[in-house]
């Protein structure tokens, strides 16, 4: 009651006028108050909270050919070449490697490497060269073959090769097919399942420290603003006045069919075309075995030279090095750089000298 009475009497002396004025006062007071609040409050509502954003991991690109997170032990086959067998050959378009190299009689064998695939069957399995344990070596690889040369036997026990060979294993990890129309020692197979049984028979070891011979690159390796780059539709790769192994560049795939002299090459086992992503090759001195009466050869692979890398239409000048027997051969472009590949498998075509290297940038008809 006080306190309304003193309001009465604040408002009595304050005059009509003047409390007119003061309730407008407070009044519009109130107003503004009243909207600012609303304002602020509003732009709170109406402001997001920003949201996180999650960071995309980059995709990285995976080389397919071989798994360069497995310590998996590589195993080298050799493979019989001669012209009696090419439409019997299976298993090589699972390798991720085919060395190719001179033999007695101007035929070649071929060298395939094997690592972390199933292989149905590897065909037709021949004997060993001595030369193509230099190889086996630079690869880690456990060496399979069916038989050797003098020279061979002597360097597997001499080189300590973990090898795993036919003439011990036949009808165990090693067998004949009767489909082949060909001589007996030609008839000699193998597989994946049977070759991983035999290393853990045998107790090789199965893991290796060592990194892939060559570097692989998952994206695409364009060879077409390098130095002295040329056209490489056609490689005709002559070893003798017998034979020459040819590759024709086929643009749907991006990689090369292969042809033995006039043989179109098929995978026996799968029907599939031959094919290879990359092609190394390069020219080495062969000298028959003196004393030797079955016209065996030396491989003169200790050195280095210059060759050519082939891949996806195109090849380029590079050099090689290869210093020991068990030392990796070293690849390099003509600018020193170590070579990196296409992701895909590789042959590696060592040709005698004397012999010619044919590169056109057509195919011929």
């Amino acid at each position: 009651m006080i306190v309304m009475s003193k309001i009465k009497s604040f408002f009595k002396k304050l005059g009509k006028k003047k409390t007119i004025l003061l309730i407008v006062g407070i009044v519009l007071i109130l107003i503004i108050l009243v909207v600012a609040i609303f304002f602020i409050t509003r732009k709170k509502v109406e402001t997001p909270k920003p949201k996180k954003v999650k960071k995309e991991e980059p995709i990285v690109k995976k080389v397919e050919i071989i798994d360069l997170d497995s310590n998996t032990r590589p195993y080298a086959v050799m493979i019989n070449n001669n012209s009696a067998v090419w439409k019997y050959q299976s298993g090589l378009n699972d390798a991720y490697i085919v060395y190719e190299l001179l033999v007695e009689g101007g035929i070649t064998r071929e060298m395939a490497l094997f690592k972390d695939r199933e292989v149905p069957k590897i065909q037709s399995v021949r004997s060993s060269r001595h030369y193509y344990l230099d190889y086996a070596l630079e690869n880690d690889a456990i060496y399979v073959h069916w038989g050797w040369s003098p020279q061979a036997q002597s360097d597997i026990r001499t080189l300590g090769i973990n090898n795993i060979n036919g003439l011990t294993y036949e009808g165990v990890y090693f067998f004949r097919d009767k489909s082949v129309s060909a001589a007996y020692e030609h008839k000699g197979y193998t597989t994946s399942e049977y070759i991983n049984k035999a290393i853990e028979k045998l107790g090789y070891r199965s893991t290796t420290e060592e990194k892939p011979l060559l570097n692989y690159s998952a994206d695409p390796i364009d060879l077409s603003k390098m130095d002295e780059v040329q056209d490489a539709k056609y490689i005709g790769i002559k070893f003798s006045n017998g034979y020459t192994v040819k590759f024709t560049y086929d643009e749907a795939s991006k990689s090369y069919f292969k042809t033995q002299n006039t043989t179109e090459m098929n995978d026996f086992n799968s029907g599939e075309r031959m094919t290879t992503k990359n092609i190394i090759t390069y020219q080495i001195s062969y000298s028959g075995i003196s004393g030797d009466n079955k016209g065996r050869q030396n491989a003169n692979n200790i050195g280095s030279g210059d060759g050519y890398f082939i891949s996806e239409g195109k090849a380029v000048p590079i050099t090689w090095e290869k210093s020991a027997r068990n030392s990796k051969t070293v690849y390099k472009f003509k600018d020193g750089k170590e070579l990196n590949v296409n992701d895909g498998r590789t042959y590696i075509e060592i040709q005698p000298s004397n012999q010619i290297l044919d590169i056109q940038g057509e195919i011929p008809a």
